[in-house]
């Protein structure tokens, strides 16, 4: 009994080996056969063959591939469409900046994300002026509010906007409100419920729960979007948190974000119904939504949105090609700097063509390990010529761009493999002279309180830390 015991467990050892080596094997079969970025390919196959059992939970939560699912259908995009286009094209001829035209036309073509002249925007540097502005605009709203958030914090400038909510949905304004679940999760469900009780509509996006955790947890709303009456809306780095007040230990949380007020906002307005199709199966097209707006400013602005959907990584490609379309400048603030191959040529490419590139990027940050891997790409930038800067005084979390006092842009992208593929993001991408010397000299007075990294200096960080560095930097892809 005894020894038929031990042959029983035996065999079931072995069993269970063959099974667990024949999982492992599949997955990497699945991988290769997905053809991905081949770094990303690389980086999984090394951590499903050197750490086997903790790479098959990693993928089976984070890698699996859902690019090829579609939000909404082609009929029900068309008839979202349907006004923004129309109001597109009730344009007179818009004078499009010649050095930007391709640009413009792939957004155009790639996103459908229409060019719409006649803006006003304001840059928001800090949480203070974004807020007390914000609140301001959501007690003149009159028929609809539009909230799209990766984080609302249960805190007190949560508990804040939250209230101000409620107070508009008893006035009758009809509000609808998507949180993201995984940027949420330490989130109370009474949070949201003391909206729901007065007929706030609240939707989760994306939610994960068991069984159907997997890779819903790694495709998540970041986009931080605010459209009131169809006629304002808000976009940027900046979410619903009282630490975009408070700061963080070590100084101020540095962060941007702009309040659109134009036909632009019918972009804004279109990314927010999308989702709400997404998370609520309704498609909301009614001319409520997207009114009649006159030109109230001079900045000609593009709305434009990516996700881990669809065949083209929509913002990625288009920061490739401003780069490549600067001749004078280009500047850059992002707090994780993990870019994709496309990305790291096009900033080495510009610069090595005498092209003045800067790259702020925090000294500390809120995530060691992504900061571990963002450190490890320095020394090729500052190989080619681009200028590394260090923000000292406290954590940059803005993600801006601007370049040749023409072309800016402000949104939720971060520089990483996590934004340009996986995440739902937008940003604002303005053609105007204006709106790019706000964010020329934002980052200017932001340079002040940095420190430049010089290469000769770089190279002498410890060994240790640089194959950390660099052990990390073999993960960007999954980061």
């Amino acid at each position: 009994m005894i020894d038929l015991g031990f042959s029983l467990a035996g065999l079931a050892g072995t069993l269970f080996k063959i099974l667990y080596f024949a999982v492992v094997f599949g997955t990497i079969i699945i991988v290769i056969l997905d053809n991905r970025n081949p770094l990303k390919t690389i980086a999984w196959l090394m951590v499903l063959i050197f750490v086997p059992f903790i790479g098959l939970i990693i993928y089976f939560f984070f890698g699996q591939d859902q690019r090829r699912e579609r939000i909404i259908s082609k009929k029900s995009y068309g008839n979202l469409l349907q006004k923004p286009r129309a109001e597109y094209q009730a344009q007179e001829a818009v004078q499009l900046p010649p050095n930007y035209n391709s640009l413009i036309s792939l957004f155009r073509r790639t996103n459908q994300a229409f060019p719409y002249d006649g803006n006003d925007v304001t840059l928001f540097t800090d949480g203070y002026q974004k807020y007390s502005t914000l609140i301001k605009e959501l007690y003149k709203a009159k028929d609809h509010i539009h909230i799209n958030y990766y984080i609302f914090e249960n805190d007190e400038l949560g508990h804040l906007i939250r209230d101000v909510l409620i107070d508009k949905a008893k006035e009758g304004v009809t509000i609808r409100v998507i949180y993201d679940d995984v940027g949420c999760w330490s989130v109370p469900n009474r949070f949201f419920d003391e909206m729901r009780y007065v007929g706030i509509e609240v939707r989760a996006f994306l939610k994960v729960r068991f069984p159907l955790f997997t890779s819903k947890v790694n495709y998540r709303n970041h986009r931080k979007i605010i459209v009131i009456d169809g006629v304002v809306g808000f976009v940027g780095g900046i979410n619903i948190a009282s630490r975009y007040l408070k700061g963080v230990e070590w100084g101020q949380w540095r962060d941007s974000h702009i309040m659109i007020k134009g036909k632009a906002v019918h972009g804004l307005q279109t990314a927010f119904l999308v989702d709400w199709y997404f998370v609520d199966h309704t498609l909301l097209s009614s001319d409520r939504f997207f009114p009649r707006i006159e030109s109230c400013g001079e900045s000609l602005c593009q709305i434009v949105t990516s996700e881990p959907i669809g065949p083209w990584r929509d913002i990625m490609q288009g920061i490739v090609l401003a780069i490549g379309q600067a001749r004078e400048y280009f500047y850059i603030q992002t707090p994780y700097f993990l870019p994709t191959e496309p990305v790291q040529t096009a900033l080495k490419t510009a610069a090595l063509a005498g092209i003045d590139v800067r790259i702020m990027l925090p000294d500390k940050a809120d995530s060691k390990l992504t900061h571990l891997g963002s450190r490890s790409y320095i020394e090729d930038m500052l190989k080619a010529g681009v200028h590394i800067y260090l923000y000292k005084d406290g954590f940059i979390h803005a993600k801006t761009m601007v370049s040749d006092d023409c072309f800016s842009s402000v949104g939720t992208t971060n520089i990483d493999f996590r934004s340009f593929e996986h995440n739902f993001e937008v940003n604002a991408f303005m053609y105007d002279k204006t709106s790019a010397l706000k964010l020329k000299q934002a980052f200017l007075k932001d340079q002040h309180v940095c420190e430049e990294v010089f290469y000769k200096n770089w190279v002498k960080r410890p060994i240790r830390v640089r194959v950390l560095e660099s052990a990390v930097r073999v993960l960007s892809p999954l980061l």
